[in-house]
């Protein structure tokens, strides 16, 4: 009969390597941002999604969600700019 100190749920030692983990994932970050390019478009190939979700690293994926998503308002902003300097929002 054992007293059950040898076995240790899965929860218990778990210090982040699941993350730790994730974070050692293949894509580059310029992989990365090309796949949050693609969805601030909605254009993804359900295998390519597929892929990039087993193969992104979640830190790149922030960041490069972050960025495209600067990059974007700063678009939005120099295309009202331009709207209204030119006259043709009078």
């Amino acid at each position: 009969m054992s007293d059950g100190a040898d076995v240790k749920p899965e929860s218990q030692g778990d210090d982040g390597g699941g993350l730790r983990a994730a974070s050692q994932r293949k894509l580059s970050f310029l992989q990365t941002m090309r796949a949050v390019a693609w969805s601030f478009f909605g254009v993804r190939k359900a295998s390519d999604y597929e892929n990039d979700v087993n193969r992104l690293n979640p830190v790149h994926l922030a960041i490069a969600g972050v960025i495209g998503a600067l990059l974007f308002i700063g678009a939005l902003l120099l295309l009202v700019t331009w709207v209204l300097d030119s006259g043709i929002a009078k």
